[in-house]
């Protein structure tokens, strides 16, 4: 598996819905951006200025939103994730 560095966190992104509320299939190019998706992996966190680690706030299997088109794109045995600094999480979803 992946592990992040830093600050970083990995996200299975979450997929978007195919169909309109009328019903109507929408073509891969005319979806939204997914911005939800579950933490995998997370990074042991940032070195503060006195050195120490300062752990992330969010866990591995927490539900997260994100910003719109924050992160990289990385695809790793056959599997696409998201890998975004903790800074552009938004909020976690219960």
């Amino acid at each position: 598996m992946l592990k992040p560095l830093g600050d970083r966190v990995i996200v299975a992104v979450a997929d978007e819905e195919e169909k309109t509320v009328g019903g109507i299939v929408l073509a891969s190019n005319a979806k939204e951006k997914p911005t939800t998706g579950e933490v995998v992996a997370v990074g042991p966190g940032m070195k503060d200025k006195n050195g120490a680690v300062q752990p992330l706030t969010v866990k591995k299997g927490d539900n997260v939103m994100f910003d719109k088109y924050a992160g990289t794109n990385v695809n790793y045995d056959g599997n696409d994730y998201l890998v975004l600094h903790e800074k552009d999480l938004i909020a976690t979803v219960d």
